[in-house]
């Protein structure tokens, strides 16, 4: 077992590690539409990517109609193994609307064999999302 402290300094070298290993500029939060980010995700147990809807009902409807319109381009030109939830709730309780692709690995944050695993797909998923995103904002701008 780790300390908190101990976790968060693993975590933190992670992140580092990541950064140094695969330099660019990632979209993330910056997608100019409001309430839609994309987020890495890596803990004790899994690790996955996501494009996260998390603005009021009535925003997040709108754009997961259009994201549902796009599905079968996302799956079948990028990310194959995508998975839609209309309804994803978030460990503090708040339900948000969520595409990921989930690591089908067993990885662990706390283990630093599996970072280079993660990393590649971290590098690999995310770009593929941010591609289909560039190539279809305009899509979800409307």
């Amino acid at each position: 077992m780790f300390s908190k402290e101990e976790s968060r300094e693993i975590k933190e070298l992670f992140w580092t590690s990541f950064g140094k290993s695969f330099p660019r500029k990632w979209t993330l939060y910056n997608t100019k539409l409001k309430g839609l980010s994309f987020k890495f995700y890596f803990d004790n147990k899994k690790a996955f990517v996501t494009l996260d809807l998390e603005d009021d009902l009535e925003n997040r409807i709108n754009y997961w109609e259009k994201l549902v319109s796009l599905k079968s381009i996302l799956l079948d030109e990028y990310l194959p193994e995508a998975i839609y939830d209309e309804e994803y709730i978030l460990d503090n309780g708040k339900e948000i609307s969520r595409i990921y692709v989930p690591l089908e690995q067993k990885v662990s944050i706390h283990n630093k064999n599996t970072w280079q695993e993660v990393m590649v797909f971290f590098n690999t998923h995310m770009g593929l999302f941010e591609d289909f995103f560039e190539e279809y904002k305009v899509i979800l701008e409307d």
